[in-house]
């Protein structure tokens, strides 16, 4: 096969991405090309995602060049990429996943404040939303770019500290201190590197089928049935965290009101099959013990 052109945004971490998926690639005796591409996410940083109004707002300008056949295959973090893909995308691949947790990151020269008391910068609906509901009195600001851009505005003085996914922290081998907060449930497929191909491209589909990782693969199904069945097409503050073992799954999910006041979660351990769609059967429970009105009143407020 001719040299697998993988497209990507061009930031340090989606670049160190795509690279991990041509290294997976070239261990099956591929040949591979990067090719960055500007996202719209990417030129936009000064209003916060979920003001953006753009559906799959950091894969969009991938999905066209896929679609133009000006790259082959694209590289997401899959919790970017929405539960609904633009006709003939299919996600072909998924990497094993690493370091999925959120991480809380403080200015250096700030004082050393209680987590109740801190000021947080984060863009994020689901992190201030969980974070309000152990902490209702937090002060918020908006935050954007990639980690290193972040870090910066951090010590520049935006706020006393700000939220990571710990994935970018040890992808990028940064030299930060942070702080584990368990009650900050993770995204849906956070610390995923999903590949995405054209539906059409047999050839190909097969190719990336024998580097993706089952186990992943089963648990961000279900994180992300259970995201698409709740959220409807709106954003919402929403975690999910599935674990695979001995064939049994573990699930914890979670929706909660933007002010954090009204959580709805489950957790739940039980037998996978490949046959059931547990991440929607868990999404019905969600929205039939108050879900529904709860989204309904998260449409009204965005």
């Amino acid at each position: 096969m001719k040299t697998i052109r993988i497209g990507t945004r061009n930031s340090p971490l989606a670049l160190w991405q795509a690279q991990e998926v041509a290294a997976k690639i070239k261990n099956i005796g591929l040949q591979t090309e990067i090719v960055p591409i500007v996202s719209s996410g990417d030129k936009n940083l000064t209003k916060p995602l979920y003001a953006l109004g753009i559906t799959g707002i950091f894969t969009k300008d991938l999905d066209i060049a896929l679609l133009h056949d000006d790259i082959d295959i694209a590289a997401h973090s899959l919790k970017d990429v929405p539960t609904i893909l633009p006709e003939n995308i299919h996600i072909s691949a998924v990497l094993e996943r690493d370091f999925p947790e959120d991480v809380l990151v403080r200015n250096k020269d700030a004082q050393p404040l209680e987590l109740n008391v801190l000021k947080i910068a984060t863009s994020s609906l689901r992190r201030r939303a969980f974070w309000l509901k152990e902490f209702p009195e937090t002060e918020f600001t908006d935050i954007r770019g990639n980690v290193q851009t972040r870090l910066t505005k951090l010590d520049g003085g935006v706020a006393d500290a700000t939220i990571f996914s710990l994935a970018g922290i040890k992808r990028m081998n940064l030299d930060v201190d942070y702080e584990q907060i368990p009650f900050l449930l993770q995204a849906p497929s956070q610390g995923v590197v999903a590949i995405a191909s054209k539906i059409d491209n047999l050839q190909l589909r097969e190719i990336l089928k024998s580097i993706s990782h089952k186990e992943t693969e089963i648990c961000i199904t279900i994180e992300r049935e259970f995201l698409k069945t709740l959220e409807g097409g709106c954003t919402a503050p929403i975690g999910a965290k599935a674990e695979l073992l001995n064939g049994e799954i573990r699930f914890l999910g979670r929706l909660c009101s933007l002010d954090g006041k009204n959580c709805i979660e489950t957790d739940e351990i039980f037998d996978w099959n490949e046959s059931e769609n547990f991440g929607e059967k868990l999404a019905l429970k969600i929205l039939e013990n108050g879900g529904r009105e709860l989204m309904e009143e998260i449409r009204n407020s965005i």
